[in-house]
């Protein structure tokens, strides 16, 4: 008996296509027109599995042009096909076509009493990220899930960055620090305590609310007074955040911490550039062996307007990989989903502007050992 293949339909198939669909689905089902419009957009893919002659199955993906993002709109194993794991497959070969077509993350809906389907995803590797209530015709809801389905795959012609996870609120500066001197000396203590320790250096006091974070001037100091080469990037003179807190005291305090960096800045051989940092520089710092550490507005990754500091790992002609040292494990996260999170270069521009009125651009590029 042949075995069933997976290949991309054709128009030949819709009238297979609209058998199927009458064949798995009661409600909800896609029209001969829906099928006829999806096979000729070329962005999209609607891979087919035929076994001799016959659709036994079919699965529907989406590709956003505006975003890195793909959907299964639409999937579905005939009865006859099912137990074979044919929905893994259409699944599996779902993710490779979106992956080949630069898509990060792939999102599908299932019904919440869809026991089986749902099973499976989560096999699969996807999580739950949402609900959506009323989605279908019976009023039901659908449950949301995802999975990042790109890796970049590390090669010699960038440093090795191993990742470490923050493990307090306010210290994703320190860790992303960390990261990078560790990629440039084995040697470096990569834990908590050494995590705290460059917080106490680099904080800059106030910032937002509760603790506060790291400045630019402070991580270089930090990774200075270790021994590594460094340089700050920065777009702005002056104490930085002070539009992020409201008392004049705490004003006045960021102010004083930002003269002591200065000062102390100027007995090191630390180099200080009030210019933003290109990604072409960045591309090139890397190429040199040396690794940038980036301030960035999360508002891309979760719509909060916060600064955080990331690792940047490796450039190319599509995409800046990030270590992202902040992981979310109460909205499923893993470490998995942070290392070498590839992230578009235009969309990284606009990520690596913080503040709306006068974006501020900060990074500090750490270097060999001295």
């Amino acid at each position: 008996m042949p075995e069933i293949t997976l290949r991309p339909a054709t128009p030949k198939d819709l009238d297979a296509l609209v058998r199927l669909e009458q064949q798995c689905f009661t409600e909800d089902r896609l029209s001969r027109r829906s099928f006829r419009r999806f096979l000729d957009m070329p962005q999209d893919r609607l891979i087919v599995a035929e076994h001799g002659g016959r659709l036994l199955g079919y699965c529907l993906v989406l590709m956003n042009a505006a975003t890195r993002l793909a959907r299964i709109y639409s999937i579905a194993v005939s009865p006859e096909a099912r137990g074979q794991g044919l929905g893994e497959r259409l699944v599996r070969q779902a993710e490779q076509e979106a992956a080949e077509a630069g898509r990060i993350v792939m999102r599908l809906e299932v019904r919440e009493d869809n026991a089986g389907a749902i099973n499976l995803y989560r096999r699969l590797g996807y999580r739950q990220f949402g609900t959506y209530r009323d989605y279908y015709e019976d009023h039901g809801d659908a449950l949301r899930f995802e999975r990042r389905i790109l890796y970049y795959e590390p090669s010699r012609e960038f440093p090795t960055v191993p990742y470490y996870p923050q493990t307090t609120e306010f210290t994703c500066g320190p860790a992303a620090l960390l990261m990078a001197m560790a990629a440039l000396d084995e040697q470096q203590p990569v834990n908590t305590l050494e995590e705290l320790r460059i917080w106490r250096q680099a904080t800059t006091i106030f910032m937002l609310a509760g603790h506060g974070g790291c400045g630019p001037h402070g991580l270089a100091l930090a990774a200075w007074q270790r021994g590594f080469h460094a340089s700050a990037w920065i777009s702005q003179e002056g104490a930085l955040f002070k539009d992020t807190v409201r008392n004049e005291d705490k004003k006045r305090v960021l102010e004083l911490v930002h003269e002591g960096f200065l000062t102390d800045i100027g007995h090191t051989g630390i180099e200080l550039h009030h210019d933003p940092l290109t990604l072409e520089s960045m591309e090139r710092a890397l190429h040199e062996g040396r690794v940038p550490v980036i301030l960035i507005s999360t508002w891309q990754l979760n719509h909060s307007r916060i600064p955080h500091w990331v690792t940047v790992c490796a450039i190319d002609d599509r995409f800046v990989y990030l270590h992202d040292p902040e992981i979310d494990t109460d909205a499923g996260e893993t470490v998995a989903d942070k290392q070498y999170l590839p992230i578009d270069r235009r969309v990284f521009t606009r990520m690596s502007k913080y503040g709306r009125n006068q974006p501020l651009q900060a990074a500090v590029i750490v270097g060999p050992r001295r």
